[in-house]
């Protein structure tokens, strides 16, 4: 992936042990069948890997919680989106 990231939002993400957090720019969101999808990279430079990660449901007032998307037919249909999003972004799997 290849995109200026001068300006977007970082965020921390605490693994469910709560012993270890990495922080993520996000490049993109997206709602797909009521589900929420953010598109995600741990660098602000040039080219970079990226993770697609899916909102799962929480008990009300709880903090979001993301899983990295694995499923292969889900990966390709969200990547797809995030692309079509993101016009200047070219999404390899």
């Amino acid at each position: 992936m290849d995109k200026g990231m001068i300006g977007m939002e970082k965020i921390q993400f605490t693994f469910e042990d709560a012993k270890e957090s990495v922080e993520f720019y996000v490049l993109e969101q997206t709602k797909i069948n009521g589900t929420s999808y953010i598109l995600v990279t741990d660098s602000a430079e040039g080219d970079a890997e990226c993770l697609i990660l899916k909102e799962r449901a929480t008990a009300e007032g709880k903090d979001c919680v993301y899983d990295v998307v694995e499923d292969d037919t889900e990966l390709s249909a969200v990547s797809q989106v995030f692309e079509e999003l993101l016009e200047d972004v070219d999404i390899e799997l």
